[in-house]
């Protein structure tokens, strides 16, 4: 890329901010489009701001030397320009998509308005700075709410609704929290840990309908027909890549935007990263891979053409605050065993802590840590380097060494 090549990209969040900062520390520079009107944030603290830990400031990110407010509405591939709602233009020599992610919002009866469109007053999806501060709004000691979903999202809104008063449910279709990231036994902690906030839990629980009247939540219906009557909803059903400009304009998307090793879309001029991307089959939706796609991005536009994004092993890591001391858990790989693996867990019911890890053939390949995580740094340098374990100490030595986390 030279001095005078002109970088745009689409979506000012984590991302696209960071591709931003790091091609200025590089020497170039790029546009950012943002349409959201905060200042660019950490969106993996949001449940932070909602449970009163943190002001919106706190979890800004560095201020963009280059940022415009526009929402962009298509794509002239031929002309190399983008076309913003409000009618201007923005010429790009390089374009790199960071549009992100939206939240899926569940098939249920009742959940948007005659126009289809707009959510009754009182069901919030979870997912902007936007969606945080209406919920924070909202809620206070007292009111009910229900929370339909609960993966690393609905688990988080649920403990910061609860740390902020409100009596809370829970609700999960799947047979435990976290089924993606935890194992039963690492579940049931969290499960429990919740319980201990006030959290009313029910696991194998589908809502199927809610109910409105005068533009209000009520309440909400379960598939085996028990209502719950609740002042607010909040929607953590997970995300689904926001592709539609790139699907307009013609590239390739299946899941996600289809990236290779360099970011680079099928077209020669348009680049992708984050949460919208697709790369090598997979499509992450979490911080630590949109981090590492755009450091890799600015090193290939500065002009380090040896620079490939080969796929991310990322660690999952979530705090718990609440009334009692933090309640933390991290988790990596595959935390269920196949035959044949071997298994070392470690449990202190008394603490409420647990530690396991999975071994195949020589190498670790999963692991689980709720309560104590002061071995997860030698556990995740093991994971992340996929090297052979030695061979001079027990599997037990890969849960009690602390390598540093």
């Amino acid at each position: 890329m030279t001095s005078d090549t002109r970088v745009v990209v689409i979506g000012a969040g984590l991302a696209g901010e960071r591709l931003a900062r790091r091609l200025a520390e590089l020497g170039g520079s790029a546009l950012l489009v943002g349409e959201e009107e905060h200042h660019p944030y950490n969106r993996v603290l949001l449940a932070e701001v909602l449970a009163g830990r943190y002001d919106p400031e706190v979890i800004a990110l560095p201020a963009p030397a280059h940022l415009v407010r526009a929402r962009v509405t298509g794509i002239d591939r031929a002309a190399r320009r983008v076309h913003c709602a409000d009618g201007s233009e923005i010429a790009y020599d390089t374009l790199v998509l960071a549009t992100g992610a939206n939240p899926v919002l569940p098939p249920l009866r009742g959940l948007f308005g005659a126009d289809g469109q707009e959510l009754p007053e009182g069901v919030h999806a979870f997912r902007t700075m936007d969606d945080c501060l209406g919920l924070a709004k909202a809620v206070r000691p007292g009111v009910r709410a229900v929370v339909v979903g609960g993966g690393l999202l609905g688990v988080s809104a649920a403990r910061a609704l609860a740390v902020r008063g409100a009596q809370v449910v829970l609700a999960q279709q799947a047979e435990r929290l976290m089924e993606r990231q935890l194992d039963p036994n690492a579940a049931q902690l969290v499960r429990r840990h919740l319980t201990d906030l006030g959290v009313e839990v029910h696991t194998e629980c589908r809502v199927r309908d809610v109910r409105s009247a005068g533009g209000a939540i009520r309440s909400v219906e379960l598939a085996d027909g028990y209502a719950l009557d609740t002042d607010l909803v909040v929607l953590a059903c997970g995300v689904r890549p926001r592709v539609g400009l790139a699907e307009d304009a013609g590239l390739a998307v299946r899941k996600g935007v289809l990236v290779d090793d360099e970011l680079r879309t099928s077209d020669a001029h348009i680049r992708a990263v984050g949460d919208c991307v697709q790369h090598a089959g997979t499509v992450y939706g979490l911080a630590a891979p949109a981090l590492e796609q755009a450091d890799v991005l600015a090193e290939l536009l500065s002009g380090r053409a040896d620079s490939r994004y080969t796929g991310t092993r990322s660690l999952t890591r979530l705090t718990l605050t609440g009334h009692r001391s933090p309640f933390d858990l991290a988790a990596f790989g595959e935390v269920e065993p196949r035959p044949g693996d071997d298994v070392v867990q470690l449990a202190d019911a008394t603490r409420g802590t647990y530690r396991k890890v999975v071994v195949r053939d020589d190498r670790l390949v999963g692991g689980v840590l709720v309560g104590e995580l002061g071995t997860v740094g030698a556990l995740a340098r093991a994971w992340e380097g996929a090297e052979p374990l030695p061979d001079d100490g027990p599997l037990l030595h890969l849960l009690t060494n602390d390598g540093g986390s």
